[in-house]
Protein backbone atom coordinates (compact mmCIF):
# COMPACT_ATOMS: atom_id res chain seq x y z
CA UNK A 1 0.00 0.00 0.00
CA UNK A 2 1.34 3.19 -1.06
CA UNK A 3 1.55 6.48 1.03
CA UNK A 4 -1.74 7.59 -0.37
CA UNK A 5 -3.65 4.97 0.32
CA UNK A 6 -2.63 4.43 4.10
CA UNK A 7 -3.60 8.29 4.20
CA UNK A 8 -7.30 7.78 2.38
CA UNK A 9 -7.53 5.06 4.86
CA UNK A 10 -6.66 6.49 8.00
CA UNK A 11 -8.61 9.63 7.12
CA UNK A 12 -11.58 6.97 6.78
CA UNK A 13 -10.75 5.42 10.29
CA UNK A 14 -11.01 8.94 11.66
CA UNK A 15 -13.83 9.58 9.84
CA UNK A 16 -15.95 6.85 10.83
CA UNK A 17 -14.67 7.33 14.57
CA UNK A 18 -15.83 10.97 14.39
CA UNK A 19 -19.52 10.03 12.99
CA UNK A 20 -19.52 7.01 15.34
CA UNK A 21 -19.51 9.60 18.15
CA UNK A 22 -21.71 11.64 16.63
CA UNK A 23 -24.75 9.46 17.21
CA UNK A 24 -23.46 7.89 20.17
CA UNK A 25 -25.73 8.00 23.15
CA UNK A 26 -25.91 10.69 25.44
CA UNK A 27 -24.70 10.56 29.10
CA UNK A 28 -27.05 9.80 31.84
CA UNK A 29 -26.08 13.56 33.29
CA UNK A 30 -26.26 15.24 29.70
CA UNK A 31 -29.96 13.88 29.45
CA UNK A 32 -30.91 14.69 33.20
CA UNK A 33 -29.49 18.62 32.68
CA UNK A 34 -31.26 18.37 29.07
CA UNK A 35 -34.76 18.15 30.99
CA UNK A 36 -33.65 20.17 33.80
CA UNK A 37 -33.42 23.05 31.31
CA UNK A 38 -36.48 22.62 29.43
CA UNK A 39 -38.26 22.44 32.47
CA UNK A 40 -36.95 25.70 33.65
CA UNK A 41 -37.97 27.28 30.70
CA UNK A 42 -41.53 26.19 30.88
CA UNK A 43 -41.67 26.67 34.60
CA UNK A 44 -40.44 30.58 34.03
CA UNK A 45 -43.16 30.72 30.81
CA UNK A 46 -45.80 29.20 32.66
CA UNK A 47 -45.40 29.56 36.42
CA UNK A 48 -43.54 32.93 35.83
CA UNK A 49 -45.51 34.44 32.66
CA UNK A 50 -48.68 32.50 32.65
CA UNK A 51 -49.72 31.85 36.12
CA UNK A 52 -48.98 35.56 36.99
CA UNK A 53 -51.28 36.97 34.40
CA UNK A 54 -53.78 34.36 35.77
CA UNK A 55 -53.51 35.40 39.66
CA UNK A 56 -53.26 39.20 38.71
CA UNK A 57 -50.06 39.78 39.87
CA UNK A 58 -49.18 40.65 36.28
CA UNK A 59 -50.74 42.49 33.66
CA UNK A 60 -52.39 40.70 30.95
CA UNK A 61 -50.87 41.51 27.47
CA UNK A 62 -52.02 39.08 24.64
CA UNK A 63 -48.85 39.42 22.84
CA UNK A 64 -46.93 38.18 25.77
CA UNK A 65 -49.23 35.49 26.79
CA UNK A 66 -49.64 34.19 23.10
CA UNK A 67 -45.61 33.68 23.13
CA UNK A 68 -45.22 31.88 26.35
CA UNK A 69 -47.87 29.83 25.70
CA UNK A 70 -46.77 29.08 22.50
CA UNK A 71 -43.42 28.04 23.89
CA UNK A 72 -44.97 26.09 27.33
CA UNK A 73 -47.14 24.07 24.47
CA UNK A 74 -44.12 23.29 22.28
CA UNK A 75 -41.38 22.77 25.18
CA UNK A 76 -43.77 20.40 26.74
CA UNK A 77 -43.41 17.69 24.34
CA UNK A 78 -39.39 17.55 24.85
CA UNK A 79 -38.05 16.64 28.18
CA UNK A 80 -40.34 13.22 28.89
CA UNK A 81 -37.61 10.91 26.20
CA UNK A 82 -34.37 12.31 28.55
CA UNK A 83 -36.41 10.17 31.60
CA UNK A 84 -34.86 6.70 29.81
CA UNK A 85 -33.03 3.78 31.59
CA UNK A 86 -30.10 5.27 33.44
CA UNK A 87 -31.04 8.62 33.51
CA UNK A 88 -32.19 8.43 37.22
CA UNK A 89 -28.55 8.96 38.31
CA UNK A 90 -25.37 10.60 36.82
CA UNK A 91 -25.95 14.43 37.85
CA UNK A 92 -28.67 15.95 41.07
CA UNK A 93 -32.01 15.87 40.50
CA UNK A 94 -35.28 15.74 41.43
CA UNK A 95 -36.96 12.87 40.00
CA UNK A 96 -38.75 10.21 41.88
CA UNK A 97 -37.19 6.24 41.43
CA UNK A 98 -41.12 5.63 40.76
CA UNK A 99 -40.54 7.52 37.32
CA UNK A 100 -38.56 4.17 36.48
CA UNK A 101 -40.25 1.93 38.35
CA UNK A 102 -43.72 2.45 36.26
CA UNK A 103 -42.72 4.70 33.59
CA UNK A 104 -45.92 3.83 31.77
CA UNK A 105 -47.82 5.76 34.51
CA UNK A 106 -45.16 8.24 34.52
CA UNK A 107 -46.01 8.67 30.97
CA UNK A 108 -49.69 8.67 30.93
CA UNK A 109 -49.13 12.12 33.39
CA UNK A 110 -46.88 13.60 30.47
CA UNK A 111 -49.19 12.84 28.22
CA UNK A 112 -52.21 14.49 30.01
CA UNK A 113 -49.72 17.49 30.74
CA UNK A 114 -48.96 17.87 26.60
CA UNK A 115 -52.70 17.82 25.62
CA UNK A 116 -53.28 20.11 28.22
CA UNK A 117 -50.26 22.57 27.28
CA UNK A 118 -51.22 22.34 23.50
CA UNK A 119 -54.55 24.29 24.47
CA UNK A 120 -53.19 27.45 26.07
CA UNK A 121 -51.72 29.20 22.59
CA UNK A 122 -55.42 29.71 21.97
CA UNK A 123 -56.29 30.07 25.28
CA UNK A 124 -53.93 32.81 25.40
CA UNK A 125 -56.00 35.23 23.31
CA UNK A 126 -58.72 35.85 25.82
CA UNK A 127 -57.67 36.29 29.40
CA UNK A 128 -60.73 34.75 30.98
CA UNK A 129 -60.17 31.47 28.96
CA UNK A 130 -56.47 31.86 29.63
CA UNK A 131 -57.10 31.56 33.25
CA UNK A 132 -59.08 28.42 32.99
CA UNK A 133 -56.42 27.03 30.90
CA UNK A 134 -53.70 27.74 33.39
CA UNK A 135 -55.71 26.06 35.59
CA UNK A 136 -56.41 23.19 34.11
CA UNK A 137 -52.76 22.93 33.05
CA UNK A 138 -51.39 23.64 36.30
CA UNK A 139 -53.23 20.14 37.60
CA UNK A 140 -51.30 18.31 35.33
CA UNK A 141 -48.20 19.77 36.86
CA UNK A 142 -49.20 18.96 40.20
CA UNK A 143 -50.49 16.16 39.50
CA UNK A 144 -47.28 14.81 38.52
CA UNK A 145 -44.78 16.74 40.78
CA UNK A 146 -46.92 15.27 43.72
CA UNK A 147 -45.98 11.86 42.66
CA UNK A 148 -43.08 11.95 40.94
CA UNK A 149 -40.86 15.09 42.15
CA UNK A 150 -38.62 14.81 45.45
CA UNK A 151 -39.34 17.23 47.81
Amino acid sequence: MNSSAWKAAGCGVALAIVAGSAFAAPKPEDEIRYRQSVFNVIGRNFGGVLGAIAKGERPYDQAEAVKAAKLVADLSTLPFASFGPGTDAGASHKSSPKIWEDPAKFQSLADKFQLEAAKLPAAAADLATLKAQVAETGKTCKGCHDEYRLK
